[in-house]
């Protein structure tokens, strides 16, 4: 029987319930994370927790737990699940009460709940690469925060399924931001362009790696805005995610990406994020 966790407790799936009144439920008031497990072991769990410990801290929710201590809760969760290769999904809400816009006075205790699923990595795509569509950001202004409130991403992505494609690549104006649910780089003349870190993109836990491993390999890697004309005239394209890795796209709005074929420096990123993962798991 999968087992998920409720608050510290592996539950039977069918026992798994959250109160009605839970703020996740009703305002979306809570965060989360999504980490890999490759060959079972989980990948970069001490950064996508440190990164929800800062989420709770931007939006004043007080999380007990450590990274030592969250990352040990989804151990035991995957080994009870026997997941080998896959993924966890975390999540923590402000708790239940009463429904007020305002928080909770005096506060209540915050619900956190985990699930895990096993599946192989996306190899097909990332040899083949995606299609890939642009679109309007209209997202709130704190995307640095990863938060339960994702109706924007879910448009987006609605949208991009609607045109045969797997991905949209979001624009604020004519600036590219990032995608429904991966961050964006554009390469041309040998160089790595994604948009700096700041509260118009999440600061993706892959993107780290990537940056990581451009620097390892002296490719140059440039945190700057970018337009959309820019990207169009990208030699190559990818998006990247802890779910997707480093994926290449070949078609942005129905035209080749350079050649329509999965270039050189996305390949050299590939090679370096397999043998992080062989180092870092």
């Amino acid at each position: 029987m999968t087992k998920v966790l409720i608050n510290e407790k592996l539950v039977d799936e069918q026992d798994a319930n959250v109160p009605y009144n839970d703020r996740g439920y009703v305002f979306g008031d809570g965060i989360y994370e999504y980490i890999r497990v490759y060959d079972n072991s989980v990948f970069t769990a001490k950064e996508h927790f440190e990164r929800l410990l800062r989420s709770a801290k931007e939006i004043g929710l007080e999380l007990k737990y450590s990274v030592e201590e969250l990352t040990e809760l989804i151990q035991e969760l995957l080994s009870t699940n026997g997941v080998i290769n896959g993924g966890v999904y975390i999540q923590v809400t402000r708790g239940a009460a009463p429904r007020d816009h305002a928080f909770p006075t005096p506060s209540v205790e915050t619900n956190i709940m985990a699930f895990t699923k096993s599946y192989d990595r996306p190899y097909k795509s990332l040899e083949e690469g995606i299609n890939a569509i642009t679109t309007e950001d209209i997202r709130w202004l704190r995307c640095d925060i990863k938060s339960l409130n994702l109706l924007g991403n879910v448009l987006a992505k609605e949208y991009a399924v609607k045109y045969n494609a797997q991905e949209a690549i979001q624009h604020r104006g004519d600036i590219v931001t990032e995608g429904s649910s991966s961050n964006v780089y554009a390469i041309k003349d040998g160089e790595i362009y994604t948009h700096p870190v700041n509260n118009y993109i999440l600061n993706g836990i892959t993107r780290m790696v990537i940056k990581s491993v451009a620097e390892d390999k002296g490719i140059p890697f440039n945190e700057e805005t970018f337009t959309l004309d820019f990207l169009k005239s990208a030699d190559e394209i990818i998006v990247s995610s802890t779910s997707i890795e480093v994926m290449p796209v070949v078609k942005l709005n129905g035209e080749n990406v350079g050649d329509g074929q999965v270039g050189s420096i996305t390949k050299s990123l590939q090679e370096g994020f397999n043998r992080y993962i062989d180092t870092h798991s």
